[in-house]
């Protein structure tokens, strides 16, 4: 009798699993199709980090725009990549979770295995010459438009309006009071209480001209414990900088790459360092481009998230304050602990 009773649970298990499994295997088939041409790999590996418009892609690897175009159309029919518009500029991105989440397992395995291969050494320098030109007019913006910096960032969010619930997120924060980071401080609004709260704080631009006026503010507050630091986060890794508390205070929206460089905040951060992210969430106010020198209209949250835990930072608290102009200021506490899988 007991037999009988296996052999009946065993064939309806069977039943079910004969039932779905077409779909699952179909499925499976054309997520692995689309991966499956060398160079869609590719573009899933440049995709990794940060999203690229067409053009751009096209720029990367050399080819065609309908080339282009028909290689993410597939991408993106399979689930590998996302889009986003911002203004008259759709760009891809690679999507963490595919929609059908019975894939969601093999896409990551797929994933992992991507981004253990090296990109071609051409398309790795047409990428870096991509990311330079979206740096370079970044600083150039903010080089030549310094004495406007404080009147451009009102147009979207003032620090009196969310300086004090940044300065709270800090307060709950910190665990030691040695070293602090702050990446592109512009006026140095935040500087005032990171100078109170910890010993050394290292003030880091790759815009001289913001740096100096920085400076100048500081010393006028009579702010003693600040170094000035002209560059950017690689020459901050090349330098040895570490520190308790990296903050990044509406500074991504203006990175060319968002990705790398939450990566870099993690490894500027000591063992149980946090990284407190101030930036805005994904808006479609195209006019902040020319306007305060954006690159990137906002981010989803999920966004941020999912670049901090491929940094392998933990994710903390996080408010989300509503402006009166509609937007919309994201503030995210993440924190580096060491021997933990994220």
């Amino acid at each position: 009798m007991l037999k009988l009773e296996n052999m009946s649970a065993n064939t309806q298990v069977t039943s079910t699993y004969d039932q779905t499994a077409p779909q699952a295997v179909g499925a499976i088939g054309i997520l692995c199709k689309a991966a499956g041409d060398p160079l869609r790999i590719q573009i899933l590996k440049v995709l990794q980090q940060n999203a690229y418009g067409v053009l751009e892609l096209c720029q990367i690897f050399d080819i065609r725009q309908s080339a282009m175009s028909h290689h993410l159309k597939i991408l993106s029919n399979a689930g590998l990549v996302a889009s986003r518009r911002e203004g008259t500029t759709i760009f891809y991105r690679r999507n963490p979770l595919n929609p059908d989440i019975d894939l969601q397992s093999v896409q990551k395995a797929l994933f992992q295995a991507i981004d253990k291969a090296s990109v071609d050494a051409e398309v790795a320098e047409r990428l870096t010459d991509i990311n330079l030109e979206r740096a370079n007019a970044s600083v150039e913006f903010f080089n030549r438009n310094v004495s406007l910096f404080e009147k451009n960032q009102d147009l979207i969010a003032s620090w009196s309006d969310y300086g004090d619930s940044v300065e709270s997120l800090l307060d709950s924060s910190v665990e030691s009071t040695k070293t602090a980071l702050e990446i592109g401080p512009g006026y140095g609004q935040f500087l005032k209480k990171l100078s109170a709260v910890f010993d050394q704080v290292i003030a880091l631009d790759n815009s001289a001209e913001m740096l100096e006026q920085c400076e100048q503010r500081s010393k006028k507050q009579e702010l003693t414990n600040i170094r000035f630091q002209h560059g950017d986060t690689f020459a901050a890794i090349d330098k040895g900088i570490t520190s308790d508390f990296v903050s990044l205070n509406m500074v991504l929206h203006h990175n060319p790459t968002p990705g790398d460089i939450i990566k870099h905040c993690a490894e500027l951060l000591n063992d149980n360092g946090v990284l407190l992210i101030t930036d805005l969430c994904a808006h479609d106010q195209d006019w902040v481009k020319q306007s305060c020198g954006d690159l990137w209209l906002g981010f989803d949250p999920q966004e941020i998230t999912d670049w901090a835990k491929r940094a392998q930072l933990a994710e903390g608290n996080s408010l989300f304050l509503t402006q009166r102009n509609g937007f919309r200021i994201q503030v995210r506490q993440f924190k580096k602990t060491p021997h933990i899988e994220i």
